[in-house]
């Protein structure tokens, strides 16, 4: 049962986070500004190294380790963000969507066999699992539905305005 609806969660997450960015041009993908620097394309990385990231150190927790501080690893996580987007800036964008859902379906499978114990809510693995994945998506859903409500704001506004017909 608490796995069922993790993996509803998870998936309404995901879904929500796709279509953020659903329908957008290859141009569109690629324009920087969504957040900071970041394009959409950049944020699709990103996200795909953080579920890699839960695949790296989930289960190791399952056996009881604990994973390492990203502060001592790395200078904290900004640090760790900066270096692994540097890291795939040429990614193309077609092997950065490969790579996302095939990274994606490993953390599907990865929940779907986790001992039911460690999914409830509370657990360090769980936490990790929610910070890593559909919680994370969240946090660049919006963030992308914004910026493409700017973009169409400012783009009703440039057009030029009709002459008044009674005019």
């Amino acid at each position: 049962m608490i796995r069922e609806r993790l993996l509803r969660r998870f998936d309404r997450a995901w879904a929500a986070f796709e279509q953020s960015y659903a329908g957008l041009s290859r141009a569109d993908l690629l324009e920087p500004g969504v957040v900071g620097a970041w394009s959409v394309r950049d944020l699709v990385v990103h996200v795909t190294i953080w579920e890699e990231e839960a695949l790296k150190h989930l289960p190791g927790m399952l056996a009881g380790r604990k994973p390492p501080r990203y502060s001592v690893t790395h200078g904290g996580i900004d640090a760790f963000n900066a270096l692994m987007i540097a890291r795939r800036k040429d990614i193309p964008l077609a092997e950065a969507f490969r790579q996302q859902a095939a990274v994606h379906r490993r953390v599907a499978a990865l929940i779907g066999r986790a001992p039911e114990a460690q999914l409830a809510s509370g657990t360090r693995f769980r936490n990790r699992l929610r910070l890593d994945t559909y919680g994370h998506y969240a946090v660049h859903t919006a963030p992308i539905l914004n910026w493409r409500n700017r973009r169409d704001a400012a783009g009703r506004r440039r057009r030029p305005r009709r002459p008044n017909a009674g005019a």
